[in-house]
């Protein structure tokens, strides 16, 4: 009979790492080692070069205002330095440029510590993997919730900017339907028009963004029939979505207003570290690149040129973006935008000597539509993986690892995957689903980063592909990082995700833990 655990042992119980390795080392789990820097840099440049720069850029520049202060609209580090509540949240305005140079670094030293923990690990897989291989099934736990707070929010964030992007492109071919079907119920900072009428006032209404809950379920079908990664296809999105990225940045440049960037830090260093906040989102999916280790020719001197490389070419590409913007139109102006760059080449192409800039925003907003539906695809899938593979597990119900008996794809979670992120998709706004992404993710960084410091004080003589360099400092970096990037987000959101961790906890200690493959007999 398997010996089972008494509770303090197994919450900290953990997968053998050199089962792992041993099943990773059979041939028919083998992976090849064929990634080199260019490689790993074109897979991390792919998965990075998404809809974030497309959406979210307008509230990290402008950041939100509603109608009086209120502590849970204020940003925690804010609240703590000045105790003072704020009425919304500050942009950080055309130095946003600057915000993104600061999460670049952020991401630098999370990336090298992914690196490291992923090359320990020889196999495939994400975060809730490496945990439970390394700190025990409590963690695990934690964080395999935590990544589904992550995949779901980034969803919904992306579903509703897809949306914002339909809308501006049937206004393109002049259709124009009822604005209660293509708006969500909750608007906290309400709807202005191109003129900056009031449409909607702040807070909730009838409607519901029909778009953003279409594009889930469309391509949840898709997914639960199957659906083929190809390499050559995503090349193809890759250069379109960066195409669509140079194109604005060079089509625009011309209308620059220089007084547009003054001031430049018009909210200070609390601005800048805001919008750093929530311009983060933009960089997910650079973890990529780490957890690609096992497939390197020689990962300790070609992971950290793929993460480097990759987070420079981004921040290159986005900074260029965030300066046009702020120089095309009044920072201000895209307050609550979900379709920030489209909408300000819209603006320009009213304007005299603008009308060549037509043609250029329906590019841009065919190659943003591309990218969104790009990245719905891959955090769908990655989400309903992370259900199935908790399933798999025993740490959620069986029924979230059914296979489908035509498709052989787990068709139950990702059909509950779509139904969770299309219904709040179609009622919430941009800024408020983006925040819980972003302190999903940066938590979830906080943990891998003190994993790697664990593992060097269990196990120090454990063979690891690469290490990250200079000991400790980089991860302790990693974490202080991170949390100083949470703490730019407001109080609410840390509310909000302290009671989603909760209810997690009352799942684990009620019923996960007692299906366990480490639980005791009863």
């Amino acid at each position: 009979m398997k010996r089972r655990t008494a509770l303090p042992s197994q919450l900290v119980a953990r997968k053998s790492i050199d089962k792992l390795i041993r099943d990773s080392e059979e041939p028919e789990h083998a992976l090849k080692k064929t990634l080199g820097p260019w490689s790993l840099t074109a897979l991390g440049i792919g998965a990075v070069i998404g809809s974030g720069i497309f959406t979210v850029i307008g509230t990290a520049m402008a950041g939100q205002k509603f109608d009086k202060p209120a502590v849970g609209d204020t940003p925690l580090i804010y609240w703590l330095i000045h105790h003072t509540a704020l009425a919304g949240r500050p942009g950080a305005g055309p130095a946003l440029a600057l915000s993104l140079v600061l999460v670049a670094i952020v991401c630098a030293f999370t990336g090298l510590c992914y690196a490291e923990l992923a090359s320990m690990i020889p196999i495939a897989g994400s975060a809730y993997t490496y945990t439970y291989a390394t700190m025990g099934e409590l963690v695990a736990w934690i964080i395999g919730w935590d990544l589904i707070l992550e995949y779901a929010f980034s969803n919904m964030s992306v579903s509703v900017g897809f949306a914002a992007h339909i809308v501006d492109l049937m206004d393109w071919f002049g259709f124009h339907p009822p604005l209660k079907w293509i708006s969500p119920a909750y608007l906290p900072t309400g709807l202005q028009d191109m003129a900056g009428n009031d449409l909607y006032k702040s807070g909730w209404h009838f409607g519901f963004n029909v778009p953003a809950f279409l594009v889930v379920m469309i391509l949840t079908v898709i997914l639960v029939r199957g659906i083929r990664e190809s390499a050559s296809t995503n090349n193809i999105l890759v250069l379109v979505k960066i195409a669509a990225i140079l194109v604005f940045v060079f089509a625009a440049a011309s209308f620059v207003k220089p007084h547009y960037w003054h001031p430049f830090m018009p909210n200070g260093w609390t601005g800048l570290l805001t919008g750093g906040s929530i311009i983060f989102f933009t960089y997910i999916g650079f973890d990529s690149v780490s957890t690609a280790a096992e497939e390197c020719k020689h990962p300790q001197r070609d992971l950290p040129i793929g993460i480097l490389a990759t987070l420079v070419a981004c921040t290159v590409l986005y900074g260029a973006v965030a300066i046009v913007l702020s120089g095309i139109v009044p920072w201000q102006s895209v307050m609550g935008d979900a379709a920030p760059v489209v909408n300000a080449l819209k603006r320009l192409s009213l304007m005299p000597g603008g009308s060549g800039l037509v043609w250029v925003r329906l590019f841009v907003l065919i190659g943003a539509l591309l990218g969104m539906i790009s990245s719905i695809l891959v955090f769908q899938l990655g989400q309903a993986r992370v259900w199935f593979a908790m399933s798999r597990d025993r740490l959620l119900p069986d029924i979230f690892g059914r296979i489908h008996a035509q498709f052989r794809t787990p068709a139950v979670a990702t059909w509950v995957a779509g139904f969770v992120v299309g219904i709040p998709a179609g009622m919430l706004d941009i800024g408020t689903v983006s925040n819980l992404s972003n302190i999903g993710t940066l938590f979830a960084f906080v943990l891998v980063s003190i994993g790697v410091l664990i593992l060097r004080y269990r196990e120090p003589n454990r063979h690891r592909g690469f290490r990250v360099p200079l000991g400790p400092v980089f991860p302790v970096l990693s974490i202080v990082f991170c949390i100083v990037l949470m703490m730019g987000l407001e109080v609410i959101t840390w509310i909000r995700f302290f009671g989603w961790l909760a209810v997690g906890l009352v799942i684990y200690f009620t019923y996960s833990r007692h299906r366990s493959e480490f639980a005791k007999p009863r």
